[in-house]
């Protein structure tokens, strides 16, 4: 078996597991149904990074790599996708100014500074009103030096998620990915 292959059945053994599992427990919407895998640093797949200078952060995105194997331009992303945001401090001047590399990118602090995840699953979702539902998405936030769920309001991710990206399964970087040539 080829290993795009592989991926593509591992992919799909993964959904239908995560599938069976969340049809043995009821759903009930809220952050405390997303957890971060403890190794996903090193498992996941950092897709994309973006500078954000008006904020003085940089963006790492992450994906999990079943759901990586699994995307498919111009379909909505799989069940089982889970999207992690993770963001650094940029480096900055004496006078506040961002620094940039010999590359014009900004110079990231080596910690996380943040960290939010957007994870999708059959029937999640349901339970939410019309101003915050995002398809079967949910989201949740989580401490950046010990990788706990913090519990803070969701309200943020959910309308700017809902207002922005409805044609795009309500993800940005990872459905931009997914659609661009590669």
């Amino acid at each position: 078996m080829t290993r795009p292959a592989f991926l593509a059945a591992f992919a799909v053994a993964t959904a239908l597991g995560t599938a069976a599992l969340a049809q043995t427990q009821p759903y009930a919407p809220g952050a405390h149904n997303i957890a971060l895998p403890a190794d996903w640093q090193a498992r996941f797949i950092r897709y994309t990074t973006v500078d954000r200078p008006d904020r003085k952060i940089i963006r790492n995105m992450y994906v999990n790599p079943e759901a990586f194997a699994a995307l498919q331009a111009g379909q909505p992303l799989p069940y089982g996708t889970l999207a992690v945001m993770a963001d650094q401090r940029a480096r900055v001047d004496a006078a506040g100014e961002v620094l940039r590399d010999g590359n014009g990118r900004l110079i990231p602090e080596p910690a996380f500074i943040a960290i939010a995840a957007q994870q999708k699953e059959r029937g999640w979702g349901e339970g939410y009103g019309p101003d915050q539902r995002n398809g079967e998405w949910e989201y949740a936030v989580f401490d950046p030096r010990t990788g706990a769920r913090a519990e803070r309001p969701l309200n943020a991710c959910f309308t700017c998620h809902l207002q922005a990206r409805a044609q795009q399964d309500f993800s940005f970087s990872t459905w931009d990915y997914a659609n661009r040539s590669r």
